[in-house]
């Protein structure tokens, strides 16, 4: 049985491990064609042949979201080799936290430029291919700590924040070209970051959430394919909370 996206290309940043690694193997599993676009130096290859030798289709395209010519670059060879570019998940992101009295220039700066000037940057050049197919699919992954904050990451809750504002004005700018802009806000999921927690602090964390435990980087794919596919097409402009409950 063909899967609900056989035919379709998706290009997912930060795609090495974790969420985004998660998120290829999922749309790569409902049959669309995956580009995995992670630093040089992130073990990609391993999430492209995993996928490969499921008998999925994905291939590895290095990729640094903070320069903005080679994103141009990227976006524009996935459209002229693969035939098209439908769904671009921005998934790429970094934490640099501290209290903001003592936060430097170049933290904040850093965790910006990746997290929000990052998915501008792929995101521009894959606009331009969409509004010529006149379809596509932009899903960006934010964070619960975009919405309610977070004492000590004051960058990153400013660059997730700033996420849902580029989404909720790209669902107007582009739903008359049949493109929706969605962003996932996920609570606190089981990644290597949140592997440098204590048991005390994973026991409050978890006493805070409705469902009793951690996502996992599943959770969050699951949402990404439910977007990304025919369930879907109705839906602009919303933030998806995959938190648990953590945040309502």
């Amino acid at each position: 049985m063909a899967g609900q996206l056989e035919g379709k290309v998706a290009l997912v940043t930060g795609a090495a491990t974790g969420i985004g690694a998660a998120c290829a193997r999922a749309l790569a599993h409902e049959g669309a064609t995956v580009v995995c676009a992670s630093l040089p130096t992130d073990p990609t290859q391993a999430v492209v042949d995993g996928i490969n030798a499921a008998a999925g289709r994905a291939v590895n395209k290095p990729l640094n979201v903070t320069d903005p010519e080679w994103c141009q670059r990227v976006v524009e060879e996935v459209g002229t080799e693969l035939g098209g570019l439908h769904i671009l998940l921005n998934n790429a992101g970094i934490t640099d936290d501290g209290l903001f009295l003592r936060m430097k220039p170049e933290s904040w700066r850093k965790v910006l430029s990746v997290n929000l000037d990052g998915a501008y940057n792929v995101t521009q050049p894959a606009v331009k291919i969409m509004m010529k197919q006149r379809e596509g699919r932009i899903i960006s992954i934010s964070s619960v700590v975009g919405l309610m904050g977070n004492a000590g990451q004051a960058n990153y809750a400013a660059s997730k924040a700033g996420l849902i504002g580029l989404t909720k004005s790209l669902a107007r700018e582009l739903g008359s070209r049949n493109i929706t802009v969605n962003a996932i806000a996920p609570g606190f999921i089981q990644t290597p970051m949140t592997d440098k927690l204590t048991e005390e602090q994973r026991k409050a964390l978890i006493a805070s959430i409705a469902i009793p435990r951690l996502g996992t980087p599943d959770d969050i794919a699951a949402a990404v394919v439910f977007l990304a596919g025919p369930g879907g097409s109705y839906i602009s402009g919303e933030v998806l909370n995959v938190s648990g409950g953590l945040y309502m």
